[in-house]
């Protein structure tokens, strides 16, 4: 066989794609023992679906999140874990997110939420370059798969060569007149590519608003986000969108450590789906409907109210 990757003469390592059956505790379990013990190797398992990950879930919870904590076991795996709300159903639109946040703790490991190809490049090769076992913890990527379709998400060729990974990004074109911003979004993965495009039909939008994504989720970038919530004095309200159910995403996770560094006064609402038993909606036209709804209420509402003195629930 001719595979050109080993014909590269710089290449001085080895790289192997294999398929897997669909039995995700054996093949995930044996990513994780494999990636313990051969440490000179880089291990990713991606999911081919979000839901993927629900058969893995002994896995996860007993080795991969507590490893380290119970028997000092050192691992770098990453996982790559397609999640994303594109009208496709319940089974094949998350990824559990929550779950992972719930066990995030003691830094076990990374969460993270990337809306770029530089940011995607850039993690996974921090991830390789931490040569020191120490250093070392699992890596949890969502990764929507209609982002790898969508030109919004590419990067700038000096960004690969000369970027790094950042835990927050700031939507271009906002913020710039920092005492005119009113409300501060704060979202996370595909919802906020999704508010990018969208914002181009809410031109006056952008005099009142600005749009943070908050790429890893955990460890969660306090500092980062204290100091841009601080630079808008004007600030009347900060807005978590998302568009998983109010009891599955982040909010559950994120709302108390927003609440914890917003300037005083300052209220912390929610944009998305309610709550809910099922992680998404199983028509498509339900979906865009729902979709359409988050997108709007983050770009219009409230803002009259606040103009006017209604006041806000």
């Amino acid at each position: 066989k001719h595979v050109p990757l080993h014909s590269i003469p710089q290449a001085k390592a080895s790289f192997a794609i294999h398929n897997s059956p669909l039995t995700e505790t054996a093949v995930l379990g044996f990513e994780y023992g494999y990636d313990v013990y051969a440490t000179e190797t880089l291990v990713i398992w991606e999911a081919q679906f979000g839901d993927f990950a629900n058969v893995a879930q002994v896995i996860i919870d007993q080795f991969i999140s507590a490893g380290r904590a119970k028997w000092g076991e050192k691992s770098e795996l990453i996982m790559l874990l397609p999640h994303g709300y594109e009208g496709q159903g319940p089974e094949h639109s998350s990824a559990r997110l929550e779950r992972f946040l719930q066990s995030a703790a003691e830094y076990n490991w990374t969460v993270v939420n990337v809306t770029t190809a530089a940011q995607y490049f850039h993690i996974l090769r921090l991830q390789a370059a931490r040569i020191s076992h120490e250093a070392w913890r699992p890596l949890i990527v969502m990764s929507p798969k209609s982002l790898l379709r969508n030109p919004r998400v590419a990067s700038e060729v000096n960004l690969f060569a000369e970027g790094s990974f950042t835990p927050v990004l700031e939507q271009k074109g906002l913020g710039e007149n920092p005492e005119e911003v009113e409300r501060l979004i704060l979202c996370s993965g595909k919802v906020a590519v999704d508010l990018e495009a969208e914002l181009e039909s809410y031109e006056d939008a952008k005099e009142w608003l600005h749009i943070v994504r908050v790429e890893q989720l955990y460890p969660f970038p306090k500092h980062e986000l204290k100091e841009i919530m601080n630079r808008y004095v004007n600030l009347k309200e900060i807005v978590w969108v998302q568009e998983e159910p109010k009891n599955m995403g982040s909010w559950m996770y994120i709302e108390p450590k927003l609440r914890a560094i917003a300037p005083e006064g300052v209220p912390v609402q929610y944009i998305g789906r309610p709550e809910r038993s099922s992680p998404s909606e199983g028509s498509s036209d339900i979906h865009n409907i729902e979709q359409n709804r988050i997108l709007t209420e983050s770009l219009t509402m409230k803002k009259a109210k606040i103009r006017t003195g209604e006041g806000s629930k």
